[in-house]
C-alpha cells in the first residue's frame, strides 16, 4: 500500500459527514466536526463545489449538500453491482418458503452493512433496516463473512481493536472470536445465539461472486420463542441454499460453501 494523501483523506472525511443527520453542513459545523483548521476546511469545500461534490442549499446561506457528482459515481457503483438487487430478490425468496426474517449483508472493515432485507409476517419478528450497520463479531452474518478472510487480513484488521458487546452472550475475547470462525470454516455455516440482539438467533451462509470471492453473506433471522434445534438445521440448509442461488446470480459456478 503506498502513503496516504492528507488532503485526499481530509476532503473524503468531508463528504462522509454528509451521509449523517439531515444531510446539509456548513462551513463552521465541518471545521468543529473534524477539528480542522478553518482555512484548510474553506479550501476543501471550495474545491468540492468546484467540481460538484457538494452544491449549495438553495434558501440556506452558507449550507451545503451532497452534488450531483457523487450521484453520478454511486449509480455508476450500482450499474456494476447487481448484488443488492439481486440480494434482495434471494431474501424475498427464502423469506416467502421460511416467512422468517432475511438479510444478505456485505464486510465493511469490521461491521457488517445489510443491503437487502425482507421482513417475516408473523407478528413477532425481528426489526432491522436495509443499511443499518452492525458489528461483525456479534451477527452470523458477520462471522461468515470474516471467516472468509486470510488470517493475516482478519489479524491486521482486529489488532488493537476492542471488540464490544452488544448483548451478555456476544463474543468479546479476540481469541473466543478465532476459535468461532474457525468452526464457521469447518461448517461452512455461521450460527449467533442471541449476540447482536437477546430475544434472536441466527444462521448464515456465505455468497460468492464469479471468482469464487466471498462477497456477502445470507442470513435467516428467527425469534427464540421460534427457534430450536431442529429448525436451526431446517433455516441452515434454507439459507445455505439462498447463498447458493444467490451466487449463481453474480457468476458462481459450484456449491458456495
Amino acid at each position: 500500500m503506498g502513503r496516504l494523501v492528507p488532503a485526499v483523506t481530509r476532503a473524503l472525511d468531508i463528504l462522509e459527514l454528509f451521509l449523517d443527520g439531515d444531510g446539509t453542513l456548513s462551513a463552521p459545523e465541518v471545521t468543529r466536526k473534524l477539528q480542522l483548521p478553518r482555512t484548510t476546511v474553506h479550501e476543501l469545500m471550495t474545491t468540492l463545489a468546484a467540481r460538484s461534490y457538494l452544491v449549495p442549499v438553495p434558501g440556506r446561506p452558507g449550507r451545503f449538500r451532497l452534488g450531483v457528482r457523487t450521484y453520478q459515481l454511486g449509480s455508476r457503483y450500482a450499474e456494476e453491482l447487481d448484488l443488492a438487487a439481486e440480494g434482495q430478490r434471494v431474501a424475498r425468496e427464502v423469506a416467502e418458503t421460511c416467512d422468517e426474517t432475511v438479510h444478505v449483508a456485505i464486510l465493511e472493515d469490521l461491521d457488517v452493512i445489510y443491503i437487502a432485507k425482507v421482513d417475516s409476517t408473523h407478528a413477532v419478528r425481528m426489526v432491522s433496516a436495509a443499511g443499518r450497520r452492525l458489528p461483525a463479531h456479534c451477527t452470523s452474518v458477520g462471522k461468515m463473512l470474516l471467516a472468509s478472510l486470510s488470517q493475516d487480513e482478519f489479524d491486521t484488521r482486529i489488532d488493537g481493536r476492542e471488540l464490544a458487546a452488544m448483548t451478555a452472550n456476544s463474543i468479546t475475547d479476540p481469541d473466543a472470536l478465532r476459535a468461532a470462525l474457525d468452526t464457521v470454516r469447518e461448517r461452512g455455516i455461521a450460527t449467533e445465539h442471541r449476540e447482536s440482539n437477546p430475544d434472536v438467533s441466527c444462521v448464515a451462509a456465505p455468497v460468492r461472486d464469479s471468482t469464487g470471492r466471498v462477497v456477502a453473506a445470507l442470513s435467516i433471522s428467527v425469534p427464540m420463542i421460534r427457534w430450536n434445534e431442529e429448525r436451526e438445521a431446517e433455516l441452515a440448509e434454507l439459507a445455505a441454499k439462498g447463498a447458493d442461488d444467490l451466487s449463481v446470480s453474480l457468476g458462481h459456478r459450484g456449491d458456495a460453501r
